[in-house]
Formats: C-alpha cells, sequence, structure tokens
C-alpha cells in the first residue's frame, strides 16, 4: 500500500480554498423540516435515486462514504451549485385571547422569495489501490423566510434563517474487491437568526425581538457499499445526529423616549438544537450498456426535534426579556414525526460523451398536521420531478446539469398557538401556505491526474 503525502497536503489545500469560497454563500431552501438535500447536480437529476450506491461521481460520499472508494486513479474534484426559486405563500389570520382578530389585513405573501444558491464540493486522493482519502464541505441543513413585515403572522415570524457549514474529511477502503467501507468526521459550524414583532401593541408594538446564535459541533457519518454483481451496486449510508448548543442574545433594538433614545432591551441566551440523523439505501442495476435503473430510500429522525427553547444565561439591562438567569425567552412547540423520501429513476448513455437522466421521488414530511406546521418552517409532504444530463468534455473534465420542480402536497393548514415574541400577549394563528419550488443545478468535475504510476481500485 503506497500513500503520498506530499499529495494528500495539496487535496487538503484544494478543499480549503473551495471552503473559503463556499462560505461567501448562504443556503436558503426547505426539504424536509429544514434539510438541504441539493448537494449534488448529478443525483438532482434523478431526484436522489441511487445516490447512497456506487457508480455514479464522488458527491454520493455524502449519503454513503463508502462510494469514495471507487474514485478515479489520482485526485479528483467535484464543484456542485445550485440555484434555488421558492413560490411559497403563506395567507392566514391572528387572534387574541377574546378570538378577534387583531387587524392585521396583509397576507405573508411569497415567504421564500429571495432566490439562494447551495454550493457543495467533493474531492479524493487514491492512497493505494484499497484506500481513498477524500473531503467533502456542504451546507446540510438551511432555512431562510420571510412574511411579509405587516402580515398577520407578524408577532410568530418576521425572518427565520438557519445556516450551516459542514466540513466532512472521509477515508474510504475496499475490503474486497465486492465490498467497501468509508467513515467521515463532521465538523459542523451552525448560524441563526428569529426575528418576530415584539407586540401588538404600545411603545413597542413595531419592533423586532431578534434571536440570534451560533455553535461549532461534531458528528459522524458511515457506510457500506456492495457490488454483487458486475451490474449492481447497493449502498447504505448514515449521517450521524449534531446536538448544536447555540448561544447568542436575544434584543429588541428600538427608540424609547421614556427609557433616554436608542436602547436595545434584552441579554445573552442559549438554545440546544438536536439535529437528526440520516440513513440512506440505494441500488443502481445496469440493464445494458446503455441503460440503468436506481432507487433511493431515506429516513431522517426529526421526531427526535420536539421543540425549540430559548433561555437567558444573563440578566438584561434593562431587564425586559432577560430580567433574570434561566428565564425562558420563548418556546417553539414542534412534535415532528420522522421524515421518509422514496425515489426512483433512470440514466440513458446516450453516446460516449452524453448521459441522461430523470427521475421522480416522494417525500413524506416531519411536519404531518396543522398545529406542528410553523410560520417559520411550513413544510408539507411533496412531489419531486427532475431531469438532468452529463456531459464528458474529455477524459479529465465533465459538466452536470439538473433540474427539479418540488408540488407541496395536502392543505398546508397551519394552526399555532404561541406567546412569542417577548412581551406579546395571548395569540392564536389560523392559515395555511402553498409551497412550489424550482431548482436548478450545476458542477464541474475535474480528474486532476497523478505523476506516478496509476493505482488502480483493487479488482
Amino acid at each position: 500500500m503506497r500513500i503520498h503525502i506530499k499529495k494528500i497536503r495539496i487535496l487538503a489545500g484544494t478543499a480549503t480554498a473551495a471552503l473559503g469560497l463556499s462560505t461567501l454563500l448562504t443556503p436558503v431552501v426547505m426539504a424536509g423540516g429544514f434539510a438541504v438535500r441539493e448537494q449534488s447536480a448529478e443525483f438532482q437529476g434523478m431526484s436522489w435515486a441511487g445516490n447512497a450506491a456506487s457508480g455514479g461521481g464522488l458527491s454520493g460520499m455524502f449519503w454513503n462514504p463508502a462510494v469514495a472508494a471507487y474514485a478515479p486513479v489520482g485526485m479528483y474534484a467535484e464543484s456542485h451549485f445550485s440555484g434555488i426559486f421558492g413560490n411559497v405563500n403563506m395567507k392566514g389570520d391572528t387572534f387574541n385571547a377574546a378570538g378577534g382578530s387583531i387587524g392585521q389585513p396583509l397576507d405573508s405573501g411569497n415567504i421564500a422569495n429571495h432566490p439562494a444558491v447551495v454550493p457543495s464540493f467533493y474531492a479524493s486522493y487514491r492512497a493505494s489501490d484499497r484506500l481513498v482519502v477524500a473531503f467533502s464541505f456542504n451546507a446540510p441543513f438551511g432555512l431562510a423566510t420571510e412574511p411579509n413585515r405587516f402580515s398577520a403572522a407578524q408577532t410568530f415570524a418576521r425572518k427565520s434563517e438557519i445556516q450551516t457549514y459542514n466540513a466532512a474529511p472521509t477515508f474510504a477502503y475496499q475490503l474486497m474487491p465486492t465490498v467497501s467501507i468509508g467513515a467521515g468526521l463532521q465538523i459542523q459550524h451552525i448560524v441563526g437568526t428569529l426575528k418576530s414583532a415584539a407586540g401588538v401593541g404600545g411603545v413597542l408594538a413595531d419592533q423586532d425581538v431578534i434571536i440570534k446564535g451560533d455553535d461549532t459541533a461534531f458528528g459522524f457519518t458511515a457506510g457500506v457499499n456492495w457490488t454483487p454483481t458486475a451490474q449492481t451496486s447497493i449502498g447504505l449510508g448514515f449521517r450521524s445526529s449534531i446536538n448544536h448548543n447555540l448561544n447568542g442574545t436575544a434584543s429588541i433594538p428600538t427608540f424609547v423616549p421614556a427609557l433616554g433614545g436608542f436602547t436595545t432591551l434584552g441579554g445573552s441566551i442559549q438554545a440546544s438544537m438536536n439535529l437528526p440523523e440520516i440513513v440512506t439505501l440505494s441500488f443502481r442495476h445496469q440493464l445494458n450498456d446503455k441503460l440503468a435503473v436506481l432507487g433511493t430510500a431515506e429516513w431522517s429522525h426529526w421526531s427526535r426535534v420536539e421543540q425549540l427553547n430559548i433561555v437567558c444565561t444573563s440578566n438584561g439591562a434593562p431587564n425586559l426579556l432577560c430580567p433574570t438567569n434561566g428565564k425562558l425567552v420563548t418556546s417553539l412547540p414542534l412534535g415532528w414525526h420522522d421524515g421518509w423520501m422514496m425515489s426512483v429513476g433512470g440514466e440513458y448513455k446516450y453516446n460516449s460523451a452524453l448521459t441522461l437522466r430523470s427521475g421522480l421521488a416522494y417525500e413524506i414530511s416531519p411536519i404531518q398536521n396543522a398545529a406542528e406546521r410553523t410560520q417559520r418552517t411550513p413544510d408539507t409532504d411533496r412531489l419531486w420531478l427532475s431531469a438532468g444530463a452529463t456531459y464528458k468534455w474529455s477524459d479529465k473534465i465533465a459538466f452536470d446539469l439538473g433540474y427539479s420542480h418540488i408540488f407541496g402536497l395536502g392543505s398546508g393548514a397551519i394552526d399555532r398557538t404561541s406567546q412569542s415574541g417577548g412581551p406579546a400577549t395571548f395569540l392564536h394563528y389560523v392559515g395555511k401556505v402553498d409551497p412550489n419550488i424550482d431548482i436548478v443545478s450545476a458542477s464541474l468535475k475535474i480528474k486532476l491526474g497523478d505523476l506516478d504510476a496509476p493505482l488502480e481500485p483493487m479488482k
């Protein structure tokens, strides 16, 4: 077994450069709670069918690190970018304790009206005929919704942003010609911002309650891939839960004459967020030299996300939001279920340069009734329709394109009661959401080569 330390350092340098580029871009799409599926232009073209089985590109390592064991000889890299175009319309009304409308006539409008770009990066180096060293950088969870500022939902949500940045150094190893395994470390940073109206009357009525926090935590990824025949590949991948303890602030930046002018009311806070583990099972079967069929079933443990409690960790001055250490600023009950996704797809090799693909997926949302659906994450069951292609420019360069349209299914009803927003009184929101999303993805794949004699995968 030969391991080239110098080339591993080059690979790390390439990954670091990609990390710097990727942090300039922000993931802002919901997919099953607030998971971000858009990690591969190639597999998006098949609605994620076959994403955890070998036979596709290196981006499959996001779902199953064992597929990195089949990476090309030498150094190899993939960069993927997905443009998200949301049309998520929400409308409803908010009522006070007496059952009267609070008198905010505006609908929330398209709460996902800011297009976004989700980046992902993968790189590998074949260190021996059995061992591959790999690296990925992704945004596995993300959310950005923003209703009209003075809509009926303003005391529940004015703006919601969750951003994650996940780096995963990974090793993949071929135990035998038909079996490979893989494992990696997840290093994940999360940043969150939640805004809502402070109340519905009085001097603070139109002001924002702003809650901000961030944290870095760790998890792991592992998987196995089995190729029982030359035509069939079966992969099973696991991404662990990551428990974040976010530290930050809760504040109401406002101009209050009685307090002497511009004042920030609030203090420091802490919030615990336990993100779900994900299990993905995929297959790929080559029917003939041109046609392959693929499938995937994925489970996400969203039922562990019961509620989000935001608690003061210091006394504010003035003591409006955080009069005492340990005071609950707000609680967001969730009570979600586990999420599921099933997909099927196909690939057709039109010629030596062009491969066409398409796929269909059905996703069961972790949010299954009106009481669980929130104005920040108004998720529903969804249907994915996708198409894509790969064009091989040369032996070293290839391009992927993928397109998906997501249809929201079900009533999308929302029925929430809350005292969120600091001094806001008892409020009850009744409404509905109608989500439809378009996604366009592209990738560049580059084989960087090897100066030494090639190290072929074990056969």
